[in-house]
């Protein structure tokens, strides 16, 4: 009888063991709600229509728009990030962030529900972290600290920059930090990017990927390293694109590098993209040099500025080798209300472009994006937009 009650003892005493370490556990987890909520009045002038072959790749004529926007500084979104503590070192973690439409209650990313990302990976505490799903490339991650709007919505030319595969389906990517010193690599078996023909001679680009045979078809690669310590910053990335062109792909490339140096109020930005498209042939269809230099200025605890300029010496789009060079300067004055809400004004003209430097150079990818056009109507040459909104981040 004792030796029974001995046992059923030790099963007790093993039943809360188990439930201690679970709270334990439960303790070292958990999921986190966040978000931004950002909108703002625009005013846009000279705009037209995206040209396809629909309407004869003709914009149309220019008109003055006056409209309500989602995402002037950040894009508006809301997300789940979670995160499993398994001890040793190891972490499990997962982000699911949809983007939407504050004006209408839509979603972005073509209607994808988690379409800013979406992937579940492995953290090691010295080794870095292995993640799958739809994420942002090694480019973008490189870069995204090193331009002085830090890829604001509404007018920096983010696609310019990176390309417009700058998040990617289907990936898998690395990320590692070593001291000041961190390192980035990812995969993708398909971006589940599609741009549609927007001049004539051109070709339509992207796809789903991940076809039967086609191994290549849609992939995309890159890697980076950001090095930090003190006042000076420096990024270098690459990435490649693959993407369906007609019956067989291409090879989109693109090389950068930056700097940035801090000091008192004020942080310099600088850097340099290098860029070349190759069709289904090998042929080039595309190449360019972007530069891209600005500032920041924290004039008080609550106020802030940013200047930045960006200039593309276009070489070459589909053949046409004397096409006039995209410039534009933008500026953002921000005013904090609080730590989580902030009021601003920005503005932007682009010359040769539309604003964010939009055009057939890049597919009018931000236009199609954002579904507010910024392609330049037949006939014009500049674009000027303004635009003051409200941020809250939750």
């Amino acid at each position: 009888m004792k030796k029974r009650h001995r046992i059923a003892a030790a099963a007790l005493l093993a039943c809360l063991a188990c439930l201690a370490c679970a709270g334990a556990a439960s303790a070292q987890s958990g999921v986190t709600l966040y978000g931004v909520a950002d909108a703002s009045v625009e005013f846009v002038n000279h705009a037209g229509t995206v040209p396809t072959a629909a309407n004869g790749f003709n914009p149309g004529p220019a008109n003055q728009v006056v409209r309500l926007n989602s995402g002037g500084l950040s894009g508006s979104r809301w997300g789940l990030r979670g995160v499993e503590d398994l001890g040793q070192g190891l972490k499990v973690n997962f982000v699911l962030e949809s983007g939407f439409n504050l004006d209408t209650g839509t979603l972005q990313q073509s209607g994808r529900l988690f379409g800013r990302q979406a992937f579940v990976g492995l953290q090691s505490a010295t080794l870095g972290q292995l993640s799958l799903g739809r994420q942002y490339t090694s480019l973008f991650d490189s870069m995204a600290n090193f331009v002085p709007a830090y890829f604001a919505t509404q007018y920096e030319p983010v696609v310019m920059l990176t390309g417009a595969n700058f998040r990617e389906d289907n990936t898998i990517k690395y990320s590692g930090t070593f001291g000041a010193l961190t390192a980035v690599a990812h995969w993708s078996f398909g971006t589940g990017l599609a741009l549609p023909q927007v001049v004539a001679g051109g070709a339509a680009i992207g796809g789903n990927g991940e076809n039967p045979g086609q191994f290549r078809r849609d992939s995309a690669y890159g890697a980076a390293l950001t090095y930090g310590a003190g006042p000076l910053a420096a990024a270098l990335g690459y990435d490649q694109f693959n993407p369906s062109i007609g019956s067989g792909s291409g090879s989109f490339r693109k090389a950068a590098a930056a700097l940035s140096y801090s000091f008192g109020p004020a942080r310099l930005i600088g850097g340099y993209r290098w860029g070349q498209n190759q069709g289904a042939t090998g042929a080039v269809i595309g190449r360019d040099d972007y530069y891209w230099v600005g500032g920041i200025y924290q004039v008080t605890p609550a106020l802030s500025l940013t200047l930045e300029y960006a200039y593309d010496n276009l070489k070459n789009l589909y053949g046409n080798s004397a096409l006039a060079n995209p410039w534009q300067l933008n500026l953002i004055a921000g005013y904090s209300l609080s730590k989580r809400t902030d009021l601003y004004f920005t503005a932007a003209y682009a010359r040769n472009a539309g604003l964010a430097l939009d055009s057939a150079s890049i597919g009018f990818a931000n236009s199609l994006s954002l579904g507010n056009s910024y392609a330049p109507a037949s006939g014009q040459s500049s674009m000027l937009g303004m635009a003051v909104g409200i941020r809250h981040k939750f």
